[in-house]
């Protein structure tokens, strides 16, 4: 519990990681594994003091206030998970003050939850543990590889919240397709809806009441159909709007569903193409150009390809010309 006492008073300095922030949102992160209704009561009750006053949960945080929190027991569950917790430093593409951006592997989800107890950002807290702050700053999927990027700093984090907010981020990413996409150029404009399968999985569908969501696709390279089978397309996605499954639901609902898509894909297809060496989803995240949050500098972070994906279009391109 980022090394407070369970067994007595704690006082805590607040710092630039914490400056500015909701003292309920600081507790929740703080003190990770305790009930989010204990977090409100001790709140409420006034057991937590700024600057030996009483506040309430909307409070926000100045630099150098002090906080007393009493003695709270972590759930030992969690106590547990985190002992578990592997220290990873994935492959960095850029690192500064303010942020950091890795090269996320596919199979790795970015955060705990929904059935995995730890994701990129436990495993690179718990690999740098005198980090003050660490925080995503946006997500991919589990499946999903490529450029991710995570803040350092509280102002950093906001700033990234903003630009993206604003559309002042340009994300693209490669999908390699089922079938033969016509357009060099096409913007995609479907409204996406999230909801809940009877197993509790979060599933989106193109719906007229949905999110307004925007996708750029340039087709980058077509492979014809060979014995029976629909051909190949790698298309480069730019994302206008960041929607769940964005793409993924876009190109399904298209009739071009992504190569190995255990979700919206083509599942007998998928079957055939772990055969053939596609062993993953091919979505890979290989760019994001923003102006720097604190300086201003305009920035482009590529990842590579990954290997795997590389080898399969490879494969490709020899059975298109034997």
């Amino acid at each position: 519990m980022n090394g407070l006492s369970k067994d007595s008073v704690n006082f805590v300095e607040i710092d630039e990681s914490g400056e500015a922030q909701r003292i309920d949102n600081f507790l929740l992160r703080l003190l990770k594994g305790v009930p989010k209704s204990h977090v409100y009561r001790i709140l409420r009750g006034g057991e937590v003091r700024v600057n030996k006053k009483r506040v309430d949960q909307t409070y926000r945080l100045k630099l150098g206030d002090l906080l007393r929190i009493p003695p709270i027991r972590v759930a030992e569950k969690h106590e547990q998970e985190q002992a578990h917790i592997p220290a990873v430093e994935f492959p960095i593409i850029y690192e500064d003050d303010a942020l950091v951006v890795v090269n996320k592997p596919s199979g790795v989800a970015v955060h705990g939850g929904s059935g995995v107890s730890f994701g990129v950002i436990e495993q690179m807290r718990h690999a740098r543990p005198q980090a003050k702050f660490l925080e995503l700053v946006h997500r991919l999927d589990r499946e999903t590889s490529g450029v991710l990027l995570l803040a350092k700093k509280r102002s950093a984090l906001t700033a990234m919240h903003e630009i993206m907010r604003e559309g002042n981020s340009d994300k693209r990413y490669f999908a390699l397709v089922l079938g033969q996409w016509k357009n060099a150029k096409q913007h995609v404009k479907l409204p996406l809806h999230k909801f809940d399968t009877p197993q509790g999985e979060k599933r989106v569908m193109v719906r007229e009441d949905g999110q307004a969501s925007h996708t750029i696709f340039t087709l980058q390279k077509s492979w014809a159909p060979q014995n029976d089978q629909p051909g190949f397309s790698l298309l480069e996605a730019q994302l206008k709007t960041g929607r769940t499954h964005q793409i993924r639901v876009h190109l399904s609902h298209l009739g071009f569903p992504i190569a190995g898509d255990d979700k919206y894909g083509d599942f007998a297809r998928n079957k055939l193409l772990m055969k053939q060496g596609l062993k993953r989803m091919f979505l890979h995240a290989h760019s994001i150009a923003f102006a720097h949050p604190l300086t201003g500098e305009a920035m482009c972070l590529t990842a590579p390809l990954p290997k795997e994906l590389e080898g399969f279009i490879a494969r490709l391109d020899a059975a298109a010309n034997p």
